[in-house]
């Protein structure tokens, strides 16, 4: 029995494997024993270490700490995030149509921007923003964040649209749809929903690289640690580490469960309209639809 990419293991293969699976989770195991005796020896897990979250000192409360952190901090990166995220997927997908388009003088500038703009640092590109245009730390944190990720997210609808069947653009061209029809009714939703899970997961890593606005002097969450890291004093550094990685873990995961679900969501749809003829002809319009050129 073999699969689409490769041929099922045999009993060999399947006993090498359970070997290596072993072998792999007991190297795991001793590395966290060794990591946490260390940790244990320097004293990080000590209540002095960690009274920062619920009791600090220099008569700070724990409010003003986690307010820093949660309010403050993941709110100033959220809020760079809410901003470049929908305008890296609307330019996103004006590159995507404008480098799809037949005529080569007409789509090599668009390939020029996609290589340029996927080729250069996020960071070299918010302090260009910064530094050349003379814009806050706001505004070139977004304008960082748009431009590499608009870049990258034209390249997965690329990708998307290439994938597709070619013979679904020749039906949509014999029943008189014109190219940017089929492109816009036909082939980009397609598009879309395959790579739903890769936009998602280019989402994530856009809140990610949201963390080096700190650089440029946006105070966003790994600024608020920085901060409080400095104000607290050294011995609060794994603490507040902790504290904010354990907060972007938790803001990460959130997105990256809403790209299953909606990938989910996604392939039950498709299946019910492959089940259900009758659901593909209600939204695509069939033969006595207006689009078919019947009546109306």
């Amino acid at each position: 029995m073999s699969s689409v990419l490769y041929d099922a293991p045999g009993p060999v293969a399947r006993r090498r494997e359970r070997i290596g699976s072993v072998v792999g989770a007991l190297l795991i195991v001793a590395l966290l024993a060794l990591a946490f005796r260390y940790a244990e020896g320097r004293g990080l897990f000590g209540a002095d270490r960690w009274d920062v979250l619920y009791d600090p000192p220099k008569n700070q409360s724990a409010e003003d700490v986690w307010r820093s952190m949660v309010v403050r901090g993941l709110g100033a990166t959220l809020r760079a995030a809410v901003v470049a995220a929908p305008l890296a997927l609307v330019l996103g997908l004006l590159l995507a149509m404008w480098r799809t388009t037949r005529i080569g003088w007409l789509r090599a500038p668009a390939t020029v921007v996609i290589e340029l703009f996927r080729g250069l640092p996020v960071l070299l590109m918010m302090l260009f923003a910064l530094l050349g245009f003379g814009w806050d730390a706001f505004a070139a944190v977004v304008f960082g964040l748009t431009v590499y990720n608009m870049a990258i997210i034209a390249e997965i609808l690329r990708a998307g649209l290439a994938s597709l069947p070619k013979g679904q653009t020749e039906a949509a061209y014999a029943i008189g749809l014109s190219r940017a029809q089929t492109l816009l009714l036909v082939q980009l939703p397609q598009a879309v929903r395959t790579m739903l899970p890769s936009l998602i997961a280019q989402m994530v890593v856009l809140l990610k690289d949201s963390s080096l606005g700190f650089i440029v002097g946006y105070p966003e969450l790994l600024k608020a640690m920085q901060n409080n890291a400095q104000y607290f004093g050294q011995k609060y550094y794994v603490a507040l580490f902790v504290m904010g990685a354990g907060i972007y873990l938790v803001v990460n995961i959130a997105l990256t469960r809403l790209a299953v679900w909606l990938q989910g969501r996604s392939a039950r749809t498709a299946g019910r309209a492959a089940a259900d003829p009758t659901l593909v002809t209600m939204t695509t319009g069939g033969p006595g639809s207006h689009a078919a050129g019947g009546a109306v």
